[in-house]
């Protein structure tokens, strides 16, 4: 039984399970995004975003699935209440007013806040632009 617990230990150990925030205005309007590796042996991440600003709306939205070397993620203010993200060619933008999904922007506008990434030993980070102000 020992032995079965240590090797799901270990499967366990290499997975990517992790959530990084953005604060907006404290605790209650924020961006969340989670990455998501289902197993230890698949390259990929899952990467979803969580929109929130308490008590009106909360809602998650799955965004793409990426190589673990590629999880990069750059967050956009573009306007009042509005966020653009992008990683590589991909480009999602939101509002945290209702908490909705915008339709694709044709090109990339707006202050950069920061960056969602991992860090060297796998966890996911956000990594505020410099000179960015929330």
């Amino acid at each position: 039984m020992r032995k079965l617990l240590l090797l799901a230990l270990l499967l366990l150990a290499g997975c990517v399970d992790d959530s990084a925030t953005y604060y907006i205005d404290g605790n209650d309007h924020a961006l969340t995004v989670r990455a998501l590796q289902e197993h230890f042996w698949k390259k990929d991440v899952t990467l979803e975003l969580v929109a929130t600003r308490m008590p009106d709306c909360q809602r998650r939205f799955e965004l793409v699935t990426l190589p673990l070397a590629d999880v990069e993620l750059e967050l956009f203010a573009s306007g009042e209440n509005v966020y653009t993200l992008r990683a590589g060619d991909l480009v999602w933008r939101v509002e945290t007013q209702n908490c909705s999904e915008m339709e694709e922007p044709e090109q990339v506008t707006g202050q950069p806040l920061g960056l969602f990434h991992l860090d060297e030993k796998g966890k996911l980070v956000f990594e505020e632009a410099e000179g960015s102000t929330p």
